[in-house]
């Protein structure tokens, strides 16, 4: 199959997971998505992330946000790794785990790099709309843990300019100003950004973020 590219509509697929049978786009409903990887159960790097996952999910559910995770290993084992993560990592993981050992899902999402392992995924995260199109795709080498603030950035941006003619700048964080974008033409600034705005150059007009 094709990639998977940016504004894709995200495959639908029912699961198995660690909190009941599932179909992916009736469970997401209007709320975003983020769905991520991990090449096995009992990983350490992965232990790490599903534990920092769990901590963030009242930052998730502030802004509307599901959280799905995958392993292509059976759900008695993502049971007993759950017991591990919660030890470890000094946290209860909140939020469903597919069990994917027929690799439906994982092929369906192209997580399978057979020049890394024919059988394993790699870690994969995408970000799903409440329009089910794919928003954001970051996919993390087995040696680098995924930075959950930095996930919580892109999706606080996404949500920011998904129905505003607004970018956000290298670096941006929530308050932060934003950019306008091109297509809005300098006699409407005033009446869409009320707040005010700087040219800095014709092509590059800043404003302060929205309320």
């Amino acid at each position: 199959m094709n990639s998977l590219r940016l504004g894709d509509t995200a495959p639908d697929f029912k699961a198995v997971t660690t909190e009941g049978d599932l179909s992916f786009h009736n469970w997401l409903g209007d709320q975003w998505g983020v769905l991520f990887s991990h090449p096995a159960d009992y990983t350490p790097v992965c232990t790490t992330e599903l534990g920092t996952a769990a901590k963030y999910k009242g930052e998730f559910d502030k802004r509307n946000v599901k959280m799905i995770a995958l392993s292509v290993d059976g759900l008695a084992s993502h049971k007993e790794w759950i017991k591990d993560i919660n030890e470890t990592q000094h946290t209860e993981v909140n939020f469903p785990i597919i069990a994917d050992e027929d690799r439906n899902v994982a092929e369906l999402y192209d997580m399978i790099h057979p020049e890394a392992d024919n059988k394993l995924t790699i870690r994969s995260v995408f970000i799903v709309g409440p329009d089910k199109k794919i928003k954001l795709i970051l996919s993390y080498p087995a040696s680098t843990g995924r930075n959950f603030d930095e996930l919580v950035r892109v999706i606080d941006s996404l949500q920011l300019t998904a129905y505003r003619k607004l970018a956000t700048p290298a670096n941006w964080k929530h308050g932060d100003d934003c950019v306008i974008s091109p297509s809005v033409k300098n006699e409407d600034i005033a009446a869409m950004f009320p707040k005010g705005h700087t040219e800095i150059k014709p092509y590059l007009r800043m404003t302060p973020m929205p309320d």
